[in-house]
């Protein structure tokens, strides 16, 4: 049976590097935007859907991020793709200004940055994914690596659809903004499909740079 070489703890040295101080302030950041995106939010109900995950997700980041701190990179990431969770929840994502100046622009029919934010959706957890499974798994420079965190990034894009499904059968038209199909009847499968694209550019484009940033944080080349 071969035998998983333990993955090491961030040194001390790395604890007090300059560069810990990026999770914090962008922490500060996503705060303040989500903070300030409340007021005036187009719709509370779409912003507080949209938004939870933000909620959700930096208290925990915050409360772990001495145990189990997070790469710069993929921090960055986390960041950006909460600030277009906000963005969306405040205009909600069919309302979207420079969504609809691209779409007026190219002569589109509908904002595009729900599509955006979907291909965000498999973007940004696949550096997540792909950061859990090289620091909790055997899968540590398996070719199997890429393959399962895509397979990661697609349950997790139709476990947010059947979300949406759950809001639409509850919430009536008050789910409408939420849901941002703007009439496309195939919404759901787009949806899926750019959460596709989304994690496999991530993965092609990415690893490299996130295997540097995995090393910055003292945890060995992947």
């Amino acid at each position: 049976m071969a035998v998983t070489t333990p993955i090491p703890a961030p040194s001390p040295a790395v604890r007090l590097s300059p560069s810990r101080c990026l999770p914090a302030a962008l922490a500060v950041a996503v705060t303040a935007a989500l903070v300030v995106s409340r007021f005036g939010a187009a719709d509370p109900t779409t912003w507080l859907l949209e938004t939870v995950w933000v909620m959700a997700g930096l208290p925990l980041i915050i409360l772990f991020r001495n145990r189990f701190p997070l790469s710069g990179l993929l921090c960055a990431l986390l960041a950006a793709h909460a600030l277009v969770l906000i963005v969306g929840g405040h205009y909600t994502y069919a309302e979207v200004p420079v969504g609809d100046w691209v779409r007026d622009g190219l002569g589109w029919e509908r904002n595009p940055y729900d599509r955006f934010g979907h291909l965000m959706q498999g973007f940004v957890p696949a550096i997540l994914v792909r950061e859990l499974l090289v620091r909790t798994s055997p899968l540590r420079g398996s070719r199997w690596l890429p393959v399962l965190t895509v397979c990661a990034c697609l349950a997790f894009s139709a476990v947010f659809e059947m979300l949406e499904w759950l809001a639409a059968v509850t919430g009536g038209e008050a789910a409408d903004a939420f849901l941002g199909t703007q009439g496309d009847v195939w919404d759901t499968q787009w949806d899926m499909f750019c959460a596709l694209i989304g994690a496999v550019c991530a993965l092609l484009f990415l690893s490299r740079l996130h295997d540097r940033s995995l090393t910055r944080l003292g945890l060995g080349k992947p």
